[in-house]
């Protein structure tokens, strides 16, 4: 049963993590181009680097080193993967911080009773390590990424991985994401979707769709409560 002072009670909200929680973009494009810079290549400049976070670090490489000229073979690409881990897992919190306004956020949905856990395309060691540091893990009931899937998002699968390791429902969850991978698990799932737009997408958030399209994370929990509210399912679609 829900109640006024817990309205969110039995809903789970899951979020994205790079673009979404955290901005991620000066690490990860930081140990892209330290890779680039070893293969005598020219670093790619953050703006143009970002939309290329989302769909895991190996494919964040291969676009980035199209994008500087280079096509990589498989064995190229996987020396490389190896190499931008080890890197990446030294300096994963250098200077990625929480979006303005995220912790609150959190804080004011599980006052309100939801549980949140996190379903991201980076590997679940690598998602806990950087929230760990940023303070921001007891937030979540369950942390899920790439390797803990059948298969990453866009592929409804993960997103009801994620939710099902939260003790949620499903039939009542929320994805706040912010690319078009977090708008096809969403779908695919049946969940409701709020994207920011304050991410990291190469298609404009807006025209993914969402029900819900958010500018900051005070925007956040007033919206998990207009798909989410004390009725149990979701009640409105923007």
């Amino acid at each position: 049963m829900t109640s006024a002072s817990q309205p969110l009670a039995g809903a789970t909200v899951a979020f994205d993590l790079d673009g979404t929680l955290v901005d991620t973009a000066p690490d990860l494009i930081g140990t892209l181009n330290v890779l680039l810079a070893d293969e005598g290549l020219a670093p790619l400049p953050l703006a143009e680097a970002r939309p290329f976070i989302g769909n895991g670090a190996r494919w964040m490489i291969e676009r980035g080193f199209q994008a500087a000229g280079q096509m990589l073979t498989p064995a190229r690409s996987q020396a490389l993967f190896d190499r931008f881990i080890d890197h990446y897992r030294e300096h994963i919190a250098d200077e990625s911080r929480p979006f303005p306004g995220c912790e609150s956020a959190l804080l004011v949905l599980r006052e309100a009773g939801a549980r949140l856990c996190v379903c991201t395309n980076k590997r679940t060691e690598l998602s806990v390590a950087l929230l760990d540091r940023l303070g921001l893990s007891p937030h979540f009931d369950a942390i899920v990424g790439a390797d803990l899937a059948p298969a990453i998002k866009p592929d409804a699968r993960h997103l009801q991985t994620a939710i099902a390791a939260a003790g949620g429902d499903i039939r009542r969850a929320v994805l706040v994401g912010d690319a078009a991978p977090d708008a096809g698990a969403a779908r695919a799932a049946g969940a409701g979707l709020i994207l920011v737009t304050f991410g990291y997408t190469a298609i404009p958030p807006a025209d993914l769709h969402p029900d819900i399209l958010a500018d900051s994370f005070d925007e956040i929990p007033d919206a998990c409560l207009r798909l989410l509210g004390a009725c149990g399912a979701r009640t409105e679609t923007l």
